[in-house]
């Protein structure tokens, strides 16, 4: 499956670095043939760490499919930023979730599991359920 219907994935961080650096890790834990698109928005139009409502909307609307777009975050203004655009109600595109999940963790289980072409509710729950890895 193309990634023509597939459910959309943003890393919002304060770092642009940060950002990029957990999305390359997903898309390349998702295998060579996975097609899921993923946007990075990390700090602000200037370069600097924090968080922008202009880089997350832009990144949302670039990888919106018509499948929904899942929004993962790092920290509590990120959050803020988004429950905001989401609050506006035409900032974002239609279907778009905020999803509680850990970071790094979440956005791999998102992208591994938008890449089997779930939808939406399946890509947010495999997020959030990242909170349960026990690493002992």
């Amino acid at each position: 499956m193309s990634d023509e219907r597939r459910v959309g994935i943003v890393l919002v961080s304060h770092s642009a670095a940060v950002a990029s650096s957990v999305a390359e890790l997903a898309q390349g834990l998702a295998g060579a043939g996975a097609t899921v698109p993923v946007a990075p928005a990390g700090g602000t139009e200037s370069g600097d760490l924090g968080t922008s409502a202009d880089l997350i909307a832009a990144a949302a609307a670039s990888v919106d499919r018509g499948a929904g777009v899942a929004v993962l975050t790092d920290l509590g203004s990120a959050v803020l930023t988004v429950k905001a655009l989401l609050a506006e109600g035409d900032e974002l595109p239609g279907n778009t979730r905020l999803v509680d999940a850990p970071f790094v963790e979440g956005a791999v289980a998102a992208v591994v599991t938008a890449s089997t072409g779930a939808d939406l509710a399946a890509v947010a729950a495999a997020a959030s359920e990242a909170y349960d890895y026990r690493k002992v």
